[in-house]
C-alpha cells in the first residue's frame, strides 16, 4: 500500500512538473508571438554606415579625435553611427579588429563591410571626404552655425572724430601721422602704426616723403623724415614715441621724462627689431602672442598670425596669448596641424570679419582678432565693443583656416588689404 502511494506521489509530481514546463513554454511562445506582432508595428531601424574609432583616453592624437567624434555623432545622428572603443581598457577589441597603432578609424558601410581604415589623427573634413569617396551619402554637410556672430555694428560710430587707419584707435592731435596718397589722406594714431603699415607695403617705390607727423609740443605737422623722436618706455615696457620738429624740442622733453633722441632711421631699426613669425610685420612683444617653434621663440602680431606660424613653418607650435577681455592666459599646443592641447579647454576665438557686397566673409584685420578663455568672456567683450563684427570660432577652426593657406598666400599675408593704404 505504501509503495503504491509513493508511486502515485511521484507520478503526480512528474505530471505537475510537466504541466509547469508546458505552461512556461506556452507563455514563452505567447510572449514570442506577442513580440512578433509588436515587431510588425515597429520595424527595426535601417542599418547605418558606421565609423569606429579605436584608441585610448590618454594618447595625444586620440584625445584630439574625441571632440570631433562627438560633433559627428551629434551632427549626423540618424545617418551615421559613431563609436569609440578604448583598447587600453578593452584589449580584446584591439585584437578583434586587428589594431596595431592607435588611433585607428575603421569605416563600415551599412551592410557591416569594412571599406577603409586609417591610422593616426583624421580631421573631421577628411572623414566626411572619405565617406563621399566611398560613395556613402551622408546628406549635405551639416555645418554648425557659430555660437555667436555679428555682421552689422550694434552701436553708433564713435564721436571722437578721426580713427587710426590701422588699429581704429583714436588719432590724438599730438601723435598724428598723415600719409598723403592719390586717393586722399590716410591717418594713423602713432608713428608705430604708420611704420607697421609702411612695412606692409609691397610697392618698391614706397618712401616717407609724403608723410607728416605732429610735433608733440605744438601739434603742428612736420616732415616725418626731418623730425626727431623721443623714445621712452611706459610702466609695462612698451615704447612711447613723441615726435618733435627739431633736436631742441626733443631735448627739452627729454630733460623732463628721460629717454633717447632718435632720427627716423634709428627709430625704424628699433620698431622693426621684432617681427611677426607669420607675416613679418613689426610688433611690440608687449602686444604680441608668444610662439615657440622648434626650440625657438617668435611672435604673433595677432592670435591668428600666431597660429599661422604652424602653417608657415610646417612644425608643431606652442602659442601663449591673452584673453582680450581679462588678460588671462590662453595656451595652444598643436600636433600635425591640429590643436592637441588647449588651456583652458573652454577657450574660443573671435574671427574679426565683415561681409562684402557679394556676401563673402573677409577679415577686418589683425587688430580685430582675439582669444578668450570662454564664450561668456567673448560675449561680454562684444557687448563692450558694439562696433566689432565677426564670428565666434573654435581654436581648431581658426588653426584649420591657416593650415589651408598656400605658400603664396602666406607670403602675401598682411601685405595687401587691411594693412596697406590704398
Amino acid at each position: 500500500m505504501k509503495a503504491t502511494v509513493k508511486v502515485l506521489i511521484v507520478l503526480a509530481l512528474v505530471a505537475a512538473v510537466a504541466g509547469t514546463v508546458w505552461l512556461k513554454g506556452a507563455q514563452h511562445a505567447a510572449g514570442a508571438a506577442g513580440a512578433g506582432a509588436e515587431g510588425d508595428t515597429e520595424k527595426p531601424g535601417k542599418p547605418l554606415p558606421r565609423l569606429l574609432d579605436l584608441g585610448a583616453d590618454k594618447c595625444v592624437p586620440c584625445k584630439m579625435m574625441a571632440p570631433l567624434l562627438e560633433e559627428l555623432k551629434e551632427e549626423y545622428a540618424g545617418v551615421l553611427e559613431v563609436e569609440f572603443i578604448d583598447v587600453w581598457k578593452d584589449p580584446e577589441a584591439g585584437e578583434r579588429y586587428g589594431v596595431q597603432l592607435i588611433p585607428t578609424q575603421i569605416f563600415f558601410d551599412a551592410s557591416g563591410e569594412e571599406r577603409y581604415r586609417h591610422t593616426g589623427y583624421l580631421a573631421k573634413e577628411d572623414i566626411l571626404a572619405k565617406w563621399r569617396e566611398l560613395g556613402v551619402d551622408l546628406g549635405p554637410t551639416r555645418e554648425k552655425e557659430p555660437a555667436f556672430s555679428r555682421w552689422e555694428p550694434a552701436g553708433p560710430a564713435p564721436e571722437h572724430g578721426e580713427a587710426c587707419y590701422l588699429c581704429d584707435g583714436v588719432v590724438e592731435p599730438r601723435t598724428r601721422v598723415v600719409l598723403e596718397t592719390p586717393q586722399g589722406a590716410v591717418r594713423f594714431c602713432s608713428p608705430h602704426c604708420y611704420l607697421i603699415a609702411y612695412a606692409s607695403m609691397t610697392d618698391e617705390s614706397k618712401s616717407h616723403d609724403a608723410v607728416t607727423v605732429s610735433d608733440w609740443a605744438t601739434g603742428e605737422p612736420v616732415s616725418l623724415t626731418d623730425a626727431r623722436y623721443l623714445y621712452t618706455l611706459d610702466a609695462s615696457g612698451r615704447p612711447v614715441i613723441r615726435a618733435f620738429a627739431d633736436e631742441a624740442g626733443a631735448a627739452a622733453e627729454q630733460a623732463r621724462s628721460g629717454g633717447s633722441i632718435l632720427a627716423l632711421a634709428q627709430l625704424e631699426k628699433k620698431e622693426t627689431a621684432n617681427l611677426c613669425g607669420f607675416c613679418d610685420r613689426p610688433v611690440y612683444p608687449e602686444d604680441a602672442s608668444v610662439v615657440r617653434v622648434a626650440g625657438m621663440q617668435t611672435w604673433g602680431c595677432c592670435v591668428m598670425c600666431a597660429l599661422g606660424v604652424a602653417a608657415r613653418t610646417g612644425r608643431d607650435i606652442e602659442v601663449e596669448a591673452r584673453d582680450a577681455l581679462t588678460g588671462e592666459p590662453v595656451r595652444v599646443t598643436t600636433f600635425e596641424g591640429h590643436v592637441a592641447e588647449l588651456d583652458p579647454p573652454t577657450a574660443v576665438a573671435w574671427g574679426g570679419a565683415r561681409k562684402d557686397e557679394d556676401g563673402k566673409v573677409v577679415s577686418t584685420g589683425c587688430f580685430k582678432q582675439a582669444f578668450f578663455t570662454s564664450e561668456a568672456n567673448l560675449r561680454q567683450w562684444a557687448e563692450a565693443n558694439p562696433r566689432e563684427t565677426g564670428r565666434q570660432l573654435s581654436i581648431e577652426e581658426a588653426l584649420a583656416a591657416k593650415m589651408k593657406l598656400t605658400p603664396e598666400q602666406i607670403s602675401k599675408a598682411c601685405k595687401i588689404g587691411e594693412c596697406s593704404p590704398r
